[in-house]
């Protein structure tokens, strides 16, 4: 599928499994951060909106007023981490990289790049709207 260029029924409709969309704040501060920080690809990015590719995988993020009309926004704290909870993991990322360039992109290293028990070398980064990344690669 061409990302670049896909109309919005048609990338609706292409849609299975598991989908994620972030809320937030800010779409075009949320795409540089993204981009720059975990070598993302946005397509089709505006001011309220982008699809994003890592790899095979497939997002998007959409800025809170194009929610106007859904029950969720209602839900988001005035402040804070919005995504406590949840960890958004990109395998084969490098977490050193990576953590050098978020302090640099507006993030906060939660956890600074660790060898873990598990065999993968991680970091935790919170992106600007409290969305916690982890970029790991195996040891």
């Amino acid at each position: 599928m061409q990302y670049d260029t896909v109309d919005a029924v048609t990338f609706g409709r292409s849609l299975r499994g598991l989908g994620i969309n972030l809320l937030v704040q800010d779409a075009q501060r949320s795409i540089a951060f993204l981009t720059e920080v975990f070598g993302m690809t946005a397509h089709q990015p505006t001011r309220d909106f982008a699809i994003l590719t890592y790899g095979d995988a497939v997002f998007q993020i959409h800025a809170d007023a194009t929610y106007h009309a859904h029950p969720l926004p209602s839900l988001l704290p005035e402040s804070g981490p919005r995504g406590g909870g949840v960890e958004l993991r990109l395998y084969g990322c490098d977490p050193d990289a990576a953590a050098a360039r978020a302090e640099a992109a507006g993030g906060l290293i939660l956890q600074g790049a660790t060898d873990k028990p598990h065999g993968l070398r991680e970091a935790v980064i919170l992106d600007p709207d409290g969305f916690a990344w982890v970029p790991g690669r195996a040891l």
